[in-house]
């Protein structure tokens, strides 16, 4: 007899968080949703991560180890490479679904058409004693044919959507090159080819961890540097939206010592699209000097909840 499939494969990378994956896990386990598999993959850990996986006695999961550290993009790539399920789920090993996550995505698939290829929710980010919800009241077309909103923002989180199998057929796999936001990009290319469903409720918790990635801002600034230029046919049809990223380089380095480098790109920002307040303040307020810069900038960043 064949061995039965999952609807839904789970992925969870990990690296290093004994001390947290197991929470992460166990919200996968409570979910009300029980047709899926869990593909724990652990990338290289020297900690007791393997030992806290093995220790859950649930025939669901899996778990494989990399004989080298290769990145959460890798480890996801291995995870959708060696499921089986329909719809392929992420979860990160220090953050938390809530237990009708899955079964509310699942339902949704099961009544929209073969053109909704990613139904994801929202979610609280947890960061200095603040609860943030996404996607914000300024992301304005959150579902349909959102490939323009996802070009102008990242809103969308890798542990709150569900992909359906064939997505990753027709745009590819988790881009292994960029030093971070592997997500945001890998849902730009497919939404070209399909539509995203939103559950606009907050079904996924994000812990912000001050040792992760995400606090690498020169990683982030190659990051978007990359993304704008993979995706610069896309970006010049816009002038807003390029104005915008040059925008954000521009913010980010001024705000991380290279001052002289970001008013440049401020400035550039200005010239591509002048229209735009928030970029001509900016672009201002540098000609001012660092200092001026950074206490306007750190004003503004409270105001919006500026994600990065």
């Amino acid at each position: 007899m064949s061995e039965k499939v999952s609807t839904v494969s789970v992925i969870i990378p990990t690296y290093n968080r004994a001390h947290l994956v197991g929470r992460a896990i166990q919200s996968v386990i409570n979910q009300t949703f029980r047709d899926f598999e869990l593909i724990v993959v652990d990338d290289a850990s020297f900690d007791s991560t393997e030992e806290v996986v093995k220790s859950f006695n649930d025939v669901r999961i899996r778990y494989l180890k990399h004989e080298s550290n290769r990145g959460a993009a890798a480890a996801r790539n291995t995870g959708i490479m060696l499921s089986k399920g329909e719809y392929i789920a992420f979860q990160d090993s220090d953050d938390e679904w809530l237990p009708e996550k899955l079964e509310k995505q699942v339902k949704v698939f099961e009544t929209e058409s073969l053109e909704v290829g990613v139904v994801y929710t929202g979610y609280y980010r947890l960061q200095d004693n603040r609860r943030i919800y996404f996607p914000n009241a300024n992301v304005t077309k959150k579902e349909g044919d959102i490939s323009k909103s996802l070009l102008k923002g990242y809103f969308i989180t890798t542990q709150a959507v569900l992909v359906r199998r064939e997505c990753f057929e027709k745009a590819g796999l988790f881009d292994e090159n960029l030093p971070r936001l592997q997500d945001w990009e890998l849902f730009i290319r497919i939404s070209k080819y399909y539509h995203f469903k939103c559950i606009d409720e907050p079904l996924v918790v994000v812990y912000h961890q001050p040792v992760s990635i995400s606090t690498n801002q020169n990683a982030l600034i190659k990051a978007i540097k990359l993304i704008s230029q993979k995706h610069s046919e896309n970006f010049k049809k816009d002038s807003r939206t390029l104005a915008d990223y040059y925008y954000t380089v521009g913010n980010l380095l001024c705000r991380h010592g290279e001052f002289t480098q970001g008013r440049n790109y401020l400035l550039k920002a200005v010239k591509t699209y002048p229209l735009d307040i928030k970029v001509f303040g900016a672009a201002f307020v540098s000609l001012l000097g660092q200092d001026a810069y950074q206490i306007a900038n750190a004003g503004y960043r409270k105001i919006r909840n500026y994600p990065f």
